[in-house]
C-alpha cells in the first residue's frame, strides 16, 4: 500500500501556502477595480437592477456562491437583491446546449431574463470559455454591464467589460481562491453601502 511522503508532503503544502499568499498580494493591487465592482453592483441594485453571473467548473461553483450571498445574505440582515446564477437551470442549459450548442447556454438565458443597466458578472479563470464570452457580447448588446472576473491579462473578456477583476498569478487553483475572496469583499461593500443605514 503506498504511503503519503510525509517530508514531500510537507513541502507540497508550504508551496501551496506561498502561492495563496502571492494571490493576496496579488488581489491587493485590485483594491481601485474591486471598489469600482462593488460601486457599479451598489448602483445597479439600489436601481431596482438585478445580477446575472456565470462560469463554467468550479466558476460556476463561484457563480452559484455569489449569487446566494446576495439573495440571502453575507453578514447582515436585509431584503434580499436580486442575482441568479445562470447555469443552476438544469433543464434549460441541457435544452439551450442541445438544440444551440453548449456556447449558447449562458448567453440566451441571458437574453431572456436581463434587462438594460442589470449587471453580468461573468467569471472565467482564462478569460476565454467561449460560452462565457457568448453571454459578455450577449449583456453588452441588451444595455447591461459587465464585471469580468478572471486570471492573469483577462483573455479576451478583458476588452469587453466595464470592470476587469483579473487576478495576476499562474495557478488556477490560486486564481480561483482569489476570485471567492474578491467577490466576498464585494459584497461586504455592496450591503455596507445598501443597507448599513437600515440596521
Amino acid at each position: 500500500m503506498d504511503r503519503l511522503d510525509h517530508a514531500k508532503a510537507t513541502l507540497d503544502v508550504e508551496h501551496n501556502i506561498a502561492g495563496h499568499r502571492a494571490m493576496v498580494d496579488a488581489v491587493e493591487h485590485l483594491k481601485p477595480q474591486i471598489v469600482a465592482a462593488a460601486d457599479l453592483l451598489v448602483d445597479a441594485f439600489g436601481r431596482g437592477k438585478k445580477l446575472l453571473v456565470c462560469g463554467n467548473g468550479g466558476s460556476a461553483a463561484d457563480a452559484q456562491h455569489i449569487a446566494a450571498e446576495f439573495v440571502g445574505r453575507f453578514l447582515m440582515e436585509r431584503r434580499p437583491m436580486p442575482a441568479l446564477a445562470l447555469h443552476t437551470n438544469s433543464s434549460a442549459v441541457t435544452a439551450i446546449g442541445n438544440d444551440y450548442g453548449f456556447d449558447e447556454v449562458f448567453a440566451r438565458q441571458l437574453l431572456a431574463h436581463g434587462a438594460e443597466d442589470d449587471v453580468l458578472w461573468a467569471i472565467s479563470t482564462s478569460g476565454k470559455s467561449p460560452n462565457v464570452i457568448r453571454a459578455v457580447h450577449a449583456a453588452r448588446e441588451t444595455g447591461m454591464r459587465v464585471i469580468a472576473m478572471t486570471g492573469a491579462g483577462g483573455g479576451e473578456m478583458a476588452k469587453l467589460c466595464n470592470v476587469l477583476l483579473a487576478v495576476d498569478v499562474p495557478s488556477t487553483p490560486r486564481v480561483q481562491e482569489g476570485h471567492i475572496l474578491i467577490a466576498h469583499i464585494i459584497c461586504g461593500l455592496v450591503e455596507e453601502a445598501l443597507w448599513s443605514q437600515t440596521r
